[in-house]
């Protein structure tokens, strides 16, 4: 632990002198301890540093923190979750996640698994009706969690012999939402409400039923020049999106929960957590280059080891990173797109940031 950590050691002893005189003290010194706590205190200003000047050069309108197990290493929110009345982000702010949501509906599919009611080898048709045609008969559960099935919009033509390849279908991970309802024999709103009662997870929905307040509405634009997405979050229950696919909201808070109980084997078993986790596809992704897919989550390939997946509703850039070697979460959210300037572009500071949170991460490893 001594030598992984000795670079940011040194440089971070001196912030440490004024406490000498305790540590020496001290019956017993815990070095391993101390040098976790003088890391922690030299990359949160690493972090600051960093991080703060993405929020200036972007203008970002949103939330970002960084989690190191249960220690918060940087947090920062800045802007409105309403620009028409001005209302602040603040901790408590409620962020459609987009594409992040396909990580819970994986989830559920598994524990229905664990609970004996499907195989990820199962064929769809076996549940769905819609997929006894259209050469659709053969898909099975685990190439939707994968997007191996080529399936691409509902309905369509295979675009690839199925398990050939990869394509993103949202259109197969609804599906996967309806299997959840036919298994269970509740809601799919049902099925995941539970799920958050399970990990704690409070101010956590789905567009279909949220009520409460505090919700960042999306907006198209800039500060200065914005139109609002209308009907949100409703929206997210709509065919071109569907909840299962796209339609979570939650916070920083919860979804910090939900990665450090999650990746600790404390949601679903240790082993069904490595079926999850587990690259059986990879993909080609127009921000974040080449990747693994394992079940509606995706990874780097080469170091560091990271967990992460990408989301976007109109107006809702989202990023959820887990490293699992040093236990942190770094969680981005945002309601505000320039669609103008290109998907690219919106999603410039999360990548910048992923970009720095991975070079920390291996100079932590080295």
């Amino acid at each position: 632990m001594i030598k992984k950590f000795f670079f940011f050691f040194l440089i971070a002893a001196t912030i440490f002198s004024c406490q000498k005189s305790e540590i020496v003290q001290s019956k017993i010194v815990d070095k391993n301890a101390i040098a976790d706590s003088a890391v922690n205190v030299y990359k949160t200003k690493l972090y600051k540093k960093q991080i703060d000047s993405v929020f200036g050069k972007y203008n970002f309108n949103g939330s970002v923190a960084i989690f190191k197990d249960s220690v918060t290493l940087y947090r920062k929110n800045n802007g409105f979750s309403d620009f028409k009345v001005k209302n602040k982000i603040d901790n408590q702010t409620i962020f459609a996640i987009g594409s992040v949501s396909k990580q819970f509906t994986a989830v559920m599919i598994l524990l229905e698994m664990e609970n004996g009611k499907l195989s990820l080898e199962d064929k769809v048709s076996k549940y769905l009706k819609e997929f006894h045609s259209n050469g659709y008969e053969n898909i099975t559960i685990h190439q939707l969690l994968n997007h191996t099935s080529g399936l691409n919009n509902f309905g369509e033509k295979l675009i690839f012999k199925i398990g050939s390849g990869f394509n993103y279908s949202n259109d197969g991970f609804n599906a996967l939402g309806k299997i959840i309802e036919n298994v269970s024999g509740k809601s799919y709103d049902q099925n995941v409400t539970d799920l958050f009662k399970k990990v704690g997870m409070k101010n956590s929905s789905t567009g279909n039923i949220f009520e409460g307040e505090n919700f960042a509405g999306a907006y198209l634009g800039n500060a200065k020049n914005f139109e609002k997405i209308a009907n949100m979050p409703k929206r997210l229950g709509n065919k071109e999106i569907g909840i299962a696919a796209g339609g979570i909201l939650s916070t920083i808070d919860d979804l910090h929960l939900w990665n450090n109980l999650l990746y600790s084997g404390k949601i679903i078993k240790p082993e069904t957590l490595k079926k999850f986790l587990n690259k059986s596809a990879e993909r080609q992704h127009q921000i974040f280059g080449k990747m693994g897919y394992g079940y509606g989550i995706m990874m780097n390939i080469g170091k560091p080891l990271a967990y992460f997946h990408s989301g976007y509703i109109k107006g809702s850039p989202s990023l959820n990173i887990y490293y699992p070697e040093t236990k942190t979460s770094v969680i981005i959210l945002s309601n505000i797109a320039d669609e103008e300037k290109g998907k690219s572009a919106t999603f410039k500071p999360h990548r910048e940031i992923k970009n720095f949170t991975d070079m920390m991460e291996n100079v932590s490893l080295d």
